[in-house]
């Protein structure tokens, strides 16, 4: 397996070192990270042809989790790259939001752990590696 190139994105840098370790810890592949302070510079570092997987806290500032989410999957190159929130806001209503509405592909409440992220990953990488043996799919460079 290639490594996994993944966005992490939250305005909390001990938060981005516990999620890029988590991930390193978790068995799933060998990760390369790119690190995002906010959603707006999210949407700058993304790039479908180097970004496999990002995952994005909901409270930042300049621009919010959700927000970088929605125009992640209103872009046409940024519509299949599979989205984890990884954030504090527990409720239904915030829950719905993210994975009806806006379309992130995982949930993760924080505080977590690696069993959390690989309950919620691992099939997300599952169905890559799948569409990629099928010649097509967003991870052809993956696997």
């Amino acid at each position: 397996m290639s490594k996994v190139r993944a966005l992490v994105i939250d305005d909390s840098q001990v938060m981005r070192n516990i999620v890029m370790q988590c991930l390193g810890r978790s068995g799933m592949g060998e990760f390369e990270f790119t690190e995002a302070g906010d959603g707006e510079e999210g949407l700058k570092k993304f790039s479908p042809a180097n970004t496999d997987i990002v995952f994005v806290d909901w409270n930042m500032p300049v621009m919010t989790g959700i927000e970088f989410v929605r125009r992640l999957r209103a872009n046409p190159k940024g519509g299949k790259v599979p989205i984890v929130m990884v954030t504090s806001e527990k409720t239904m209503g915030k829950m719905e939001d993210a994975l009806d509405r806006a379309h992130a592909n995982a949930y993760i409440c924080k505080p977590f752990t690696v069993e959390d992220l690989q309950r919620s990953v691992a099939p997300l990488l599952k169905e890559a590696e799948a569409r990629s043996a099928k010649g097509g799919g967003f991870f052809s460079k993956l696997m």
